[in-house]
């Protein structure tokens, strides 16, 4: 099976603490993220997490995933089945260079036929949304 993948990693100026307190505050998305919102739910391995994902000039819509992995101060990827033939991965990473130094990463991962016509389809859009995430969550975390 092939998989298509867009991710940004950028370097911050912030503790793993930091970081990770922004991901692990599910409400508080909407105070920081550009792409989604309104997100809820919990952070154990095969919880739900549901959230509304607006990317640049595709259709606003509600997302129900399912937290396949996650480990504090590091890792959250959540998994979501969008019919036989579309899965989608999504992903935020942190990793600790020194204390108060880290590189942090999210991305999208898409497979199945359809997951990779669409990863091909909207390219760019993903692109900017996966930077935008980025440059929000560092701005955020370097306050």
């Amino acid at each position: 099976m092939d998989i298509a993948r867009i991710e940004k990693r950028i370097g911050v100026r912030a503790s793993t603490d930091r970081l990770w307190e922004i991901i692990a505050d599910l409400p508080g998305w909407d105070r920081w993220n550009p792409i989604e919102t309104s997100v809820e739910g919990t952070i154990a391995y095969g919880g739900q997490i549901s959230l509304t994902e607006t990317i640049e000039s595709l259709p606003e819509r509600r997302a129900v995933a399912r937290v396949g992995e996650w480990q504090p101060y590091a890792q959250l990827v959540w998994m979501e089945k969008r019919g036989l033939w579309f899965r989608s991965m999504r992903y935020f990473e942190i990793e600790e260079l020194e204390p108060g130094s880290c590189i942090v990463a999210n991305g999208f991962i898409f497979s199945g036929l359809r997951g990779e016509m669409f990863f091909d389809k909207h390219r760019i859009r993903l692109r900017h949304a996966v930077d935008a995430v980025a440059e929000a969550w560092k701005a955020t975390a370097e306050v």
